[in-house]
């Protein structure tokens, strides 16, 4: 693999770094973005090729990585990528998507003799920048442990799930857990303080026990400093939730906790937090700006 073609389609918060953790490790990375002059602040960094268009970037790789928006945009470029890519090529589709797109394009590309694994990532644009990134595989095991060393050089650990789409219902759950310990922790805060109790000293006794969670360890000094204009966007969690909402609803399970906090979300939007980190959802108790 250390002489792989590899192409990355997508150089938005999380692609940017990943991308450039590749051409880092002596990876030959040729990238395309839909705004071709983020491709090209991307060079200025790093060794590596432009494309002009998603055909010219996919035609002689070996190796191609995506990181796009949402379903359509999934879509749209993977009809491009499945008609100029040649045979034995492997596709990784790191965009957070519902698993029945992500099922589609496995038989596509099967269907066209191409491997291709869905791998949602967490950790965020800082875990993206760092390497440390968790992703979530779906896909056939052999096509994973080809690219495996590939996607370990941005990741602290690739895991193979199961099968096609598994990946991205495992990201499902994980967006899930992490909005709940948000929920939580907004909620914690709030009472500690009413209380006058410091928010740190909760913190500091806290984060060790059973109450700790990544939330509490990276987003408690940011939300009683109300700072929020970084991170994972309210609109992309809403998105995301949307996902987990169809899936949980096609196998006749209830998500109650989730709706209440997508809810809370959708409030936060329309007071115009659409963009601010998730972690804003301590807004919701905020009387002063409601």
């Amino acid at each position: 693999m250390s002489q792989a073609n590899i192409t990355f389609l997508g150089l938005g918060a999380m692609g940017y770094p990943i991308a450039g953790h590749l051409a880092k490790a002596g990876y030959k990375v040729t990238v395309y973005n839909r705004t071709i002059s983020k491709a090209e602040q991307w060079l200025t960094e790093y060794s590596g090729t432009l494309a002009t268009s998603p055909e010219d970037a996919v035609k002689d790789a070996d190796i191609i990585l995506t990181c796009v928006g949402n379903d359509n945009d999934v879509r749209e470029i993977y009809k491009k990528i499945l008609s100029a890519a040649k045979a034995g090529t492997i596709l990784v589709d790191h965009t957070t998507t519902s698993a029945i797109v992500a099922r589609g394009l496995y038989q596509q590309a099967k269907d066209k003799g191409m491997g291709f694994l869905d791998a949602p990532v967490s950790g965020g644009q800082a875990g993206a920048e760092n390497g440390v990134l968790t992703i979530m595989v779906g896909g056939d095991q052999t096509t994973f442990d080809t690219v495996s060393s590939v996607l370990n050089t941005y990741a602290k650990a690739s895991t193979r799930i199961g099968e096609a789409g598994q990946g991205q219902v495992l990201k499902m759950i994980n967006q899930l857990c992490f909005i709940g310990a948000l929920q939580g922790l907004s909620e914690a805060l709030t009472l500690a303080k009413a209380e006058d109790i410091d928010g740190r000293t909760v913190v500091d006794v806290l984060q060790h026990g059973a109450a700790g969670s990544w939330q509490m360890v990276n987003r408690s000094e940011t939300m009683m400093n109300n700072e929020f204009d970084f991170g994972f966007a309210v609109d992309w969690v809403r998105k995301d939730l949307a996902i987990c909402f169809e899936e949980a609803e096609k196998l006749g399970v209830e998500l109650p906790l989730t709706k209440q906090i997508d809810e809370r979300y959708k409030d936060l939007q329309e007071r115009g937090y659409a963009r601010a980190d998730t972690s804003v959802l301590i807004k919701q108790f905020d009387k002063e700006t409601r």
